[in-house]
């Protein structure tokens, strides 16, 4: 293009230069009498005081006969006529007879026009323009040969190449040009395009409405299929970069040859049909799609829902009957349908006879009625059955009011009227306060395409020797040096209906806004556009669809699917297939502890410390709460243990009290038995601190509880089994230990055994406190409620000094197993000890090897088998004996008269 540029400038610059030299071919200007053989133009013109001058394509294809480089080829033929086209010239003719009606808009001043017709080729769009502006068929720029000035605009082209290229050449004379089609973003660039402005939006716009339509019904495998010109390529890349910045991705991207008289038609169907991808973007006009639509219906590509640009998402060129199996359910982007009163009233008032300079009427009468013209040598009758047009035929007797498109043809009739008012306002100009050069106003009856703008720098217009320098100045794009006195006007026009504003930014682009319609068979089998929804860019909520009133072909008649990967349910997450798309990957659930509670979600995330992942890991759930609890059958087995137990000794002291006269009762001690039995108890009693929710208080003192209760309790046993020993080595002659024999040492015994493990939690409890904790390490879906000891070391000390008493005592009662006596004590102690013993040797690895509720348990185990072992070896043969062997609970039974030995009783 930059090329392009480049030569048109130049060859501009020479005949400006050839200007100066011979002043007869000003450019620009009148010259009076030149004769200039105008040839076969396909246009026509209606005269008037201005004129408005329209390009379009009333014809979409081209027949031309090959080169063969030995004679002067033929002018291409037009071939295919478009009723939507025909409608599009007929909108501009509309929009000036009924302005020339209007007396409010530019009274006195009649509008004509001059309508050319391009056929859909760059070669006739140019030539058209030329034609327009100069008044004769050959490109000669800078020449004028007509009596009149040249119109005031240029209405079209209706695509964005042709207008690309035209807008060049009409951009170096800031020549103003409207088109109602051409949605190329390129023509946005205002250094390139200067005097180009459109009534249709932008495709930047679309493209990311088009972008946004598919990640709506949630489509992450697209394909996209483009025309080979620069509104095909542009809009495609630019809905390419924006599904990809939605997280869609493009399963592929094709381009219709425009070179190739088939266009590429089976490659892009057989690529069509191999992909995965069942929601395809097409971005062109449907005069190229057409080989396309042929050659899927020809291999029977269905199942495929298309994604239309406006270009053709509202057209009628093409039967759909043919194409209903591939096209219905198509959904797109369609030019906002505007409102035209009276347009299909004066649509169906359209008559040979009415105007005899229109050149496409009689084309349109036989296309419309399926007749001919018998006066008319350009068609040669096909058979002796095609009927003749007479000209009586009725178009309101033909349903031609279901193919009105008022979608294009109103942004035609807005683009008129913006030409209208630009005139008005130019009209309504006040001398000396006018915007140009010392206040000046343009004059209506005959205004130049440029003039300058108000505090700008004037343009050198007279011939010099420094061409260059000239030439520099009155070509340069982007000086902003000279503003058309139209395109002044335009720039500041504002155009208010009921429900919309139109109005031109500085890059020449209306608001985007666009209807979003859905193609539906009606009970007949015909097609219809519904709409259902809209994009509005100056709206708060830019994109707004109706998703139930949008009709799918599936079997369900739900919204078709097109991924390259079905979608990760929620609790799973995506993971990349090597070498693959984005948007091909594979599902793995979450690892426990971890959600995802949206559909496709890359990672997982962790619950939070009190939380866990549900089954389905789609949500985080409170952990439970564990510890060992009276609710709970284990716990509440040992709670009942603990309390059943604690009874027993209770009911011994009663026992004992009721028998105290008995000898062996008296034998034991009564007091000393009586503080063991009630140490027992609490022994017992001690399970109940451990069991129920750790709480500040209960871990502050269990162990505390624990390792006192049972030091008074082992150091009670160590005093029944010192004072065994003393008591029968104090019998023997000259005895030392006679002294030691009473109630005091059992008690310094008990006091000072029982101290020492007071001294030691007392510490344990001041320097290092055991508290309560969450553990959540143990079970990772649990959170176990548990007493930090604080001190590890602590805790093993009060046990260990626990083990000492034992052992102390176990030692003694070994030693004095072998005393002569028919009830030994110290035998029934020493096994108690040993017994005791074993039960907490062994409840050392085990201890240590579990964890949580099951490490208290098993403390709880330990307490009730250790107390249970003490009180069953010390007590349960004393009570036997006081119940079911009374006979034996005499004096000469415990002084051993059986066996003629004389025995002491020693209280014990």
């Amino acid at each position: 293009m930059a090329f392009i540029n480049n030569l048109l400038g130049i060859r501009a610059v020479v005949h400006l230069l050839l200007s100066c030299l011979m002043p007869v071919s000003v450019a620009h200007s009148t010259v009076p009498g030149c004769q200039f053989n105008r040839g076969n133009t396909s246009g026509f013109s209606r005269s008037g005081d201005i004129l408005i001058a329209g390009n379009f394509w009333v014809h979409f294809s081209v027949v031309q006969k090959e080169i063969n480089f030995q004679e002067e080829p033929e002018p291409a033929r037009c071939q295919t006529f478009g009723l939507l086209n025909y409608q599009m010239v007929q909108a501009m003719l509309f929009a000036i007879e009924e302005i020339n009606n209007n007396p409010n808009i530019l009274p006195n001043i009649t509008l004509g026009f001059q309508i050319y017709d391009t056929c859909a080729m760059l070669q006739r769009s140019l030539k058209g323009t030329l034609w327009i502006l100069s008044g004769h068929e050959d490109p000669i720029p800078n020449f004028q040969c007509r009596r009149s000035s040249p119109p005031a605009v240029i209405i079209g082209d209706s695509g964005s190449t042709n207008s690309i290229s035209f807008a060049r050449i009409l951009g170096l004379y800031r020549y103003p040009q409207v088109s109602p089609l051409s949605s190329s973003p390129l023509l946005s660039d205002r250094n390139q395009f200067p005097s180009f402005f459109r009534t249709i939006p932008s495709d930047d716009f679309q493209s990311r409405g088009l972008a946004q339509l598919v990640t709506h019904f949630g489509w992450t495998w697209v394909g996209i299929v483009a025309a080979e010109d620069s509104y095909g390529q542009l809009g495609s890349q630019i809905v390419q970069q924006a599904i990809t910045k939605n997280g869609a991705c493009v399963a592929f991207s094709e381009s219709i040859l425009l070179s190739r008289v088939d266009k590429n038609a089976f490659h892009i169907a057989q690529v069509i049909k191999n992909s995965a991808a069942t929601a395809i973007v097409i971005f062109s006009s449907i005069a190229f799609l057409i080989p396309l639509f042929d050659e899927l219906v020809r291999q029977n590509v269905t199942g495929k829902t298309w994604i239309a640009s406006e270009a053709w998402s509202t057209d009628f060129l093409f039967p759909f009957e043919k194409y209903s199996e591939i096209l219905a359910s198509t959904i797109g982007f369609a030019i906002y349908s505007g409102e035209m009163v009276g347009f299909q009233e004066y649509f169906m008032r359209i008559h040979p006879s009415k105007i005899p300079e229109d050149i496409f009427v009689r084309r349109f009468w036989e296309e419309t009625f399926g007749c001919q013209w018998s006066d008319d040598n350009t068609f040669v009758m096909k058979d002796n059955t095609t009927k003749k047009c007479t000209g009586d035929e009725k178009l309101e007797s033909l349903p031609i009011s279901g193919t009105m498109n008022f979608r294009i043809t109103y942004n035609i009739y807005k683009a008129v009227y913006a030409t209208a008012l630009a005139l008005q306002d130019l009209t309504m100009c006040i001398k000396g306060e006018g915007p140009f050069i010392e206040g000046t106003c343009a004059n209506i009856s005959e205004f130049h395409p440029w003039q300058h703008h108000r505090n700008r720098r004037r343009v050198v217009q007279k011939c010099t020797v420094n061409g260059a320098r000239l030439a520099e100045e009155f070509f340069k794009p982007t000086s902003n040096l000279l503003y058309s006195q139209l395109l002044y006007y335009i720039k500041k026009l504002r155009l208010r209906s009921e429900d919309t504003e139109a109005f031109f930014d500085e890059h020449g682009n209306p608001p985007a806004l666009y209807d979003i319609v859905n193609w539906q068979q009606d009970p007949k089998g015909n097609i219809m556009h519904m709409k259902v929804g809209t994009y509005d860019s100056s709206a708060p909520n830019t994109f707004a669809i109706n998703t139930s009133a949008v009709q799918w072909t599936t079997t369900n008649r739900q919204i078709p699917i097109s991924v390259c990967s079905p979608s990760c349910p929620k609790g799973f997450r995506k993971a990349i297939r090597p070498g693959k798309s984005v948007c091909c990957f594979q599902c793995f659930p979450c690892r426990l502890g971890e959600i995802s509670n949206i559909t496709d979600s890359i990672e997982c995330f962790k619950c939070p410390w009190d939380q866990w992942s549900n089954d389905d890991r789609d949500q985080c759930i409170p952990k439970n709460t564990d510890f060992l609890s009276y609710e709970e059958i284990f716990g509440a087995i040992l709670a009942a243990s603990s309390i059943f137990s604690s009874v027993i000794p209770i009911i011994i002291i009663a026992l004992f009290f009721h028998y105290r006269n008995t000898p062996i009762v008296k034998a034991n001690n009564t007091s000393l038995s009586y503080l063991l039995l009630m140490s027992l108890t609490l022994c017992f009693l001690c399970p109940l601190t451990f069991i129920g929710c750790p709480t500040e208080m209960k871990c502050l003192l269990r162990q505390a509880a624990f390792g006192t209760t049972f030091a008074l309790c082992v150091s009670c046993i160590l005093a029944k089994t010192v004072i065994v020993v003393i008591a029968f080595k104090a019998t023997k002659p000259n005895s030392n230990l006679r002294r030691w024999v009473g109630p005091q040492l059992s008690c310094t015994i008990i006091i000072a055994g029982t101290l020492i493990q007071v001294v030691l939690c007392a510490l344990w409890l001041v320097l290092a406190p055991p508290f309560s904790e969450y553990n959540i390490h143990i079970h990772p879906g649990l959170i176990i409620v548990e007493c930090n000891e604080g001190s590890l070391i602590a805790f093993w000390c009060m046990l260990g000094y626990l083990g000492f008493l034992a052992t102390i005592s176990f030692i003694v009662a070994f030693l004095a197993r072998k005393l002569p006596d028919s009830f030994n004590e110290a035998r029934f102690i020493t096994f108690s000890m040993l017994a005791f013993l074993s039960v907490w040797l062994s409840f050392i690895p085990a201890y240590l090897s579990t964890r949580g509720k099951y490490m208290v348990a098993m403390e709880i185990f330990a307490i009730l088998s250790s107390s249970s072992s003490l009180f069953s070896c010390l007590f349960f043969p004393k009570c036997y004996i006081i119940l079911f062997r009374s006979e034996i609970n005499t004096k000469e039974y415990l002084m051993g008269r059986d066996t003629g030995q004389s025995k002491k009783v020693i209280r014990v």
